[in-house]
């Protein structure tokens, strides 16, 4: 069994088992992952700083990028999280709804939180002026988590809910939202 196998049944035996178990995770789980964006942010904004990369965004370009991102992506994080709430799931990929959830934005793409957390993340680097956000840490947060959704996260889902998943997957697309539901 590859690390990558045991790593997806990890989480399946997380995401499927006790209650007590996802509430106890859960929270160190979203904390360490908004920690972390926040270092890379602050760090992100240093080196900017520190070599005046700052200067290549005037600050009209920063307001006029960054918060029409900001706040599309505020609202498709916020949509998506009502959205997982109303089935009893949370954020966190270890503490999931119960089922499958295809309504609100899920009918549009399959991760908008992750979409709308792209979006934020340029805007917040429209907005701050970093040249290290929009152009190298924002795209590498990208590249990273489509990664870990194809090979960690929807193998887990596959497993967990199986054809009716597939179906979804089939008709769905990742993260650029068709115009109209499917």
């Amino acid at each position: 069994m590859t690390l990558r196998e045991r790593w997806i049944g990890g989480i399946n035996r997380i995401v499927t088992g006790g209650e007590e178990t996802k509430k106890r995770i859960a929270p160190v789980a979203g904390t360490l992952l908004f920690t972390l964006i926040a270092l890379f942010l602050v760090i992100s904004v240093w080196v900017d700083r520190a070599l005046g990369l700052d200067r290549y965004f005037s600050l009209f370009a920063g307001l006029a990028l960054g918060i029409p991102a900001l706040l599309a992506g505020l609202y498709l994080v916020m949509w998506a999280t009502f959205t997982f709430a109303e089935t009893g799931g949370t954020p966190v990929p270890v503490n999931p709804p119960p089922r499958l959830v295809t309504g609100g934005p899920y009918g549009y793409v399959r991760n908008p939180m992750l979409a709308g957390m792209f979006l934020l993340l340029f805007g917040i680097g429209f907005l701050l002026r970093s040249f290290v956000i929009v152009f190298v840490f924002s795209p590498l947060f990208v590249m990273a988590n489509v990664a870990e959704v194809k090979a960690i996260e929807e193998p887990e889902l596959e497993m967990r809910l199986g054809d009716e998943y597939r179906r979804y997957k089939a008709k769905t697309p990742m993260f650029i939202p068709r115009l109209w539901r499917s």
